[in-house]
């Protein structure tokens, strides 16, 4: 059974800084677009981060692009989002998600990812 799951969620104070991890399990995604997206209350689900399948690319959304960092870890099947300076703006549940096809370029949209994890909540206080 393919998992990802999410840790690292939590309540920060705005400026403060947040680190979220995914672990997937149950098969490698060495080859696959990682990413990170969130979803506020009644909203669709909107990009946040993803990184390529070698880890030497990474692209933002404009809203996090020079506070939020996406790393990956492919011997440890894992993908990262070092959330810093956070402000209110970025409450929201935070989900990890892997790219349906093996050596694919990076996507921003959801449809293009076939495994997500359950999701974290980020709550940052003003």
């Amino acid at each position: 059974q393919v998992q990802l799951v999410e840790s690292g969620g939590g309540l920060v104070q705005a400026g403060g800084s947040l680190r979220l991890s995914c672990a997937a399990s149950g098969r490698t995604f060495s080859r696959n677009v990682l990413g990170w997206f969130r979803q506020y209350p009644g909203k669709e689900r909107e990009f946040v981060a993803a990184i390529s399948w070698s880890g030497g690319s990474s692209y933002y959304a404009d809203s996090v692009k020079g506070r939020f960092t996406i790393s990956r870890d492919n011997s440890r099947n894992t993908v990262d989002l070092q959330i810093n300076t956070s402000n209110p703006e970025d409450t929201a549940v935070y989900y990890c998600a892997a790219g349906r096809l093996s050596y694919a370029p990076v996507q921003r949209e959801t449809s293009t990812y076939g495994y997500w994890g359950q999701g974290t909540q980020v709550t940052v206080s003003p």
